[in-house]
Order: C-alpha cells, then sequence, then structure tokens
C-alpha cells in the first residue's frame, strides 16, 4: 500500500522527495517533502486524510520531527514534510483517494505559491 501511494504521488507530481530509506522503513509510513508546498499547509487543505507533519511520537508537538532532523534533512524538507500512516485495514481504493486528492492540493498550492513551481 505505502510503495503504492509513493507511485501514484511520483507519477503524477514532479519533486516528490522520499525522506529516509527507500527499502530501510516501517510498511505502513511513507514520509515526504513536497518542495513548494508547506506541510501544514497542505494538512489544512486536507481535511479528509489523515496525516502529520511531525513524527508519530511527537504529534502532539509543534516542532519539526526530531527524525528529520536526525536524518540531516535541511529546513525547506523539514517545513514540506508530511506523514502518512498505513493501518492494515486500509485499502486500495483509499490509497488511490489519497493520491488523488494529495496530487490536487500540492498542485494547487504550488500553482498559488510566489513565482510558481
Amino acid at each position: 500500500m505505502r510503495d503504492s501511494l509513493l507511485a501514484q504521488l511520483e507519477a503524477a507530481l514532479d519533486d516528490v522527495v522520499v525522506n529516509g530509506s527507500r527499502t530501510l522503513r516501517l510498511p505502513g509510513n511513507l514520509n515526504v517533502s513536497f518542495p513548494g508546498v508547506e506541510g501544514d499547509t497542505l494538512l489544512l487543505s486536507l481535511p479528509d486524510i489523515a496525516l502529520s507533519t511531525g513524527s508519530a511520537c511527537s504529534s502532539a508537538s509543534a516542532q519539526p520531527s526530531h527524525v528529520l532532523k536526525a536524518l540531516g534533512v535541511g529546513p525547506w524538507r523539514e517545513r514540506s514534510a508530511v506523514r502518512f500512516g498505513i493501518g492494515r485495514f486500509t485499502t486500495a481504493e483509499e490509497i488511490d483517494y489519497a493520491a488523488a486528492r494529495v496530487v490536487e492540493s500540492v498542485r494547487r498550492l504550488r500553482s498559488l505559491a510566489p513565482g510558481g513551481i
């Protein structure tokens, strides 16, 4: 499911950056950055999708993810990072829906950014 979500995002959008290893990761976790889009803004534009801008263990904090900091991710990637949590009951249809909505929102937000992307 995680790989399907990532494949759909990468097929539809330029500049999808995976934070962390593409192979050594939890199966239900995907953390990506979308250059030109603030993670918090993306989160607010998708009220029907469960996303987070922080790590799971610091979801109550407004601070950037300590996991991303440990990975050496730069400030722009920290600010544009979002984390998808995919559970065992998540369906393929839900993945397709989430991917389509994220693509739509990222495109719209990039088009509104000064200078566009």
